[in-house]
C-alpha cells in the first residue's frame, strides 16, 4: 500500500549548509564550497563558490573570488568572477578586475580596476579542488 522511497547517496540530494567565517578569524589558503559563504573575517587565498558569497563590512578577501553571485560590503584585493549578480554596497572596497553578468554599485563604494559585463563574459570552469587530509 505504501512504498518506501529509497535514499540515494548522491551529493545533490544532500542539503547544503552555509559556511560562516566570523569576524576576527583569519584563514590562509584557498576555499572551495558548494554552498553559500558569509565572510566577516579574513581569507588570504582564493574563494571558489558554486553559490552566493556574502562579504560583511568587516570581511576581507586577499585573493580572487569565483562565485555564482556575491554581495560585497567589505574589502576584496583581487579579481572577481561572478556568473550572476554582483552587488557592491556600503563602504565596500575592490582593488582588482571584475567580470560579471550583472553589476550593482552604490555611490559609496571604492572600485579600482576594470569591469567586463555581459551574459557571455563569464564562464566559470573552475572545478572545486579536492580536500586533502594530511
Amino acid at each position: 500500500m505504501f512504498l518506501k522511497k529509497s535514499k540515494s547517496n548522491d551529493e545533490e540530494s544532500l542539503p547544503a549548509s552555509a559556511s560562516i567565517i566570523g569576524a576576527g578569524n583569519v584563514i590562509t589558503g584557498d576555499i572551495a564550497s558548494n554552498a553559500d559563504i558569509r565572510v566577516d573575517g579574513t581569507i588570504k587565498g582564493n574563494v571558489f563558490a558554486k553559490a552566493k558569497v556574502l562579504i560583511g563590512p568587516s570581511g576581507q578577501i586577499e585573493g580572487s573570488l569565483f562565485c555564482k553571485e556575491a554581495d560585497v560590503a567589505g574589502t576584496i584585493c583581487g579579481n572577481i568572477f561572478s556568473e550572476g549578480l554582483l552587488v557592491l554596497k556600503g563602504n565596500a572596497s575592490v582593488e582588482g578586475d571584475i567580470q560579471t553578468v550583472k553589476l550593482l554599485i552604490e555611490p559609496s563604494v571604492s572600485f579600482n580596476g576594470q569591469c567586463r559585463m555581459g551574459a557571455n563574459v563569464v564562464e566559470l570552469k573552475h572545478e572545486l579542488p579536492m580536500a586533502v587530509n594530511e
